[in-house]
């Protein structure tokens, strides 16, 4: 029997790439959201890598320090991803309007 394929989820990926982004360490970043100092780095480069996975609450931590939506993480797909972090940088009344102008589901 064939073993199953493990689907890495795209979590660390967005998060390299928006730290990279916003220009900051991986040591600012996870002491931004409350990790101490002397273990921020390694931690964070262990989610960058993927040898482990933040949790939900911690991904919230870092969308927040990061100025992005929590979904930017989790989006499967690159166009979708920055869709979301345009999304996210509106304002609440942009948004409105963005929201009328987008197709119904059926």
């Amino acid at each position: 029997m064939a073993r199953p394929t493990k689907t890495r989820s795209p979590v660390s990926k967005r998060l390299k790439e928006l730290r990279v982004r916003a220009g900051i360490s991986q040591r600012q970043l996870g002491v931004l959201i409350g990790l101490d100092q002397s273990v921020a780095s390694p931690r964070m480069n262990q989610y960058e890598r993927g040898a482990h996975e933040p949790h939900y609450g911690l991904v919230r931590r870092i969308a927040a320090a990061l100025h992005a939506p929590t979904a930017y993480f989790y989006a499967d797909e690159p166009a979708l991803a920055e869709i979301i972090l345009a999304y996210g940088g509106l304002s609440p009344n942009d948004r409105k309007r963005a929201a009328l102008k987008l197709p119904r589901a059926t």
